[in-house]
This record gives structure tokens, C-alpha cells and sequence, in this order.
């Protein structure tokens, strides 16, 4: 398996254990506006609207209860995501020349950490970042830029003590209170 595609269904893996806890799909999202499923549809949303637009065929979207939706449409992930000559297609990104691959590790994989912890905040899991993690989600918004902050992304970073918890403060450039 390709290495960025293995760090994106790890990704994914990781976001199934908190979608598979989650009981209250209607409770607030740290994300102003969103409960709980409404993080979980933009998820699964922006991901098929991305391989759709670079043709793979996903089928239709999944109905249902948001953990139904999700393990649905993680199959058909599933599916896309072993052509390995479909993952290396080549095109012109929004920061330049990537891969499909590249595409979902980097941006759809710090999609999936930073609303791991959103779904899991917003119906009373505990999640926490691995160095990992937070290395990759500090090296997305270095990368990002101002970028981060358009419409419909994240929030303006919040104020937070220097001194607060490392996944505090990436939580905090996130536009998010920890």
C-alpha cells in the first residue's frame, strides 16, 4: 500500500473509534453552528466531492445514522483508495502540483484529526492527540497559512496561555477552545 494512503486510512481509523462511540449525533460541535452529525456529513461530504471530482466512482451517498454513513462510506474509501495508479494521478492543487495521495494524507488526513477531536468533544469523548498527530496538524497549519482561515474552514486562532498543553495550543490556532 502506498505510504500516504496508509497514513490516511490510519487517519481514518483512528476517526471510526470516536464515530463508533459517539451516542448524542445532535449535541453541539465545537464548530459554531454544527452538531455532532453535521461534522461527521462534512467529512464524508468534502471527501467524496473531492475523488468524485478526479472521477472515482464512490456510488451513492450513504443514508442513515451518521456511524452508518461513516462505515459506509469508509468502504467505499476502502475500495478507491487501493488502485494505486488512481492514488499517484497527478494535478494542480490549490497549494500546487500533488497527488490524490498526497491530497488525502496531508489536507483530508488533518481534516480527519482536527474533527476526531470535534465529534469526540461534542459528544463527551476524550480525545487526545499523538506527537504524530499534533506534528502533522502543526506542520498542515504552517503550510495552510492564512489560508486556514477562509470561509467555512476554521475559526480565528483563540488566546491561550504559551504555557497551556501543546494540543491546547494547536487546538487554539484551530479557532478552537481545548
Amino acid at each position: 500500500m502506498q505510504p500516504q494512503i496508509a497514513r490516511f486510512l490510519d487517519n481514518a481509523s483512528r476517526f471510526s473509534a470516536v464515530v463508533d462511540d459517539a451516542q448524542d449525533w445532535t449535541a453541539p460541535s465545537p464548530c459554531a453552528g454544527w452538531a455532532a452529525a453535521d461534522v461527521l456529513d462534512h467529512v464524508v461530504d468534502t471527501q467524496r466531492d473531492f475523488l468524485e471530482k478526479r472521477g472515482c466512482d464512490l456510488g451513492s451517498r450513504p443514508e442513515g445514522r451518521p456511524d452508518a454513513i461513516w462505515q459506509q462510506h469508509l468502504e467505499a474509501l476502502h475500495r478507491v483508495v487501493a488502485d494505486e495508479d488512481l492514488v499517484t494521478v497527478e494535478y494542480d492543487g490549490y497549494f500546487g502540483r500533488t497527488t490524490i495521495a498526497a491530497t488525502l494524507a496531508d489536507f483530508y488526513g488533518f481534516d480527519l484529526i482536527a474533527h476526531r477531536w470535534d465529534i469526540g468533544r461534542s459528544t463527551g469523548q476524550d480525545v487526545t492527540f499523538s506527537e504524530a498527530e499534533m506534528d502533522a496538524l502543526e506542520a498542515a497549519v504552517a503550510g495552510f497559512g492564512e489560508s486556514l482561515y477562509g470561509e467555512g474552514i476554521c475559526a480565528r486562532p483563540v488566546v491561550v496561555h504559551e504555557q497551556a498543553p501543546r494540543q491546547t495550543r494547536i487546538l487554539a490556532k484551530l479557532g478552537r477552545r481545548a
